[in-house]
């Protein structure tokens, strides 16, 4: 799957719109291979990144968990940890 794509559910503060979006244009990217689609495949596409982020948003929203929100910022640093890891072996 897509580096680029974050698990959104369950940070305090919640995922905002532009995640979801960014998210499910990278998701849409990743199954239609065009970074940027041509103008006649244009209206497709963004048809389909926003269907996504709709999906995205009801799943999100439907998803219940016991488990308290993690905090994004210490995510973050746990992330940036890791990446240092990986590229300085």
């Amino acid at each position: 799957m897509c580096r680029n794509i974050r698990t959104l559910f369950n940070f305090e503060p919640p995922a905002t719109e532009l995640e979801i979006r960014d998210a499910s244009l990278q998701f849409v990217r990743k199954l239609s291979g065009f970074n940027l689609p041509s103008k006649a495949n244009e209206q497709a596409f963004e048809r389909a990144v926003e269907q996504v982020a709709e999906a995205a948003r009801e799943l999100i929203a439907g998803l219940v968990t016991a488990a308290p929100p993690k905090n994004r910022e210490a995510e973050a640093q746990r992330a940036r940890e890791r990446s240092a890891l990986r590229f300085t072996r």
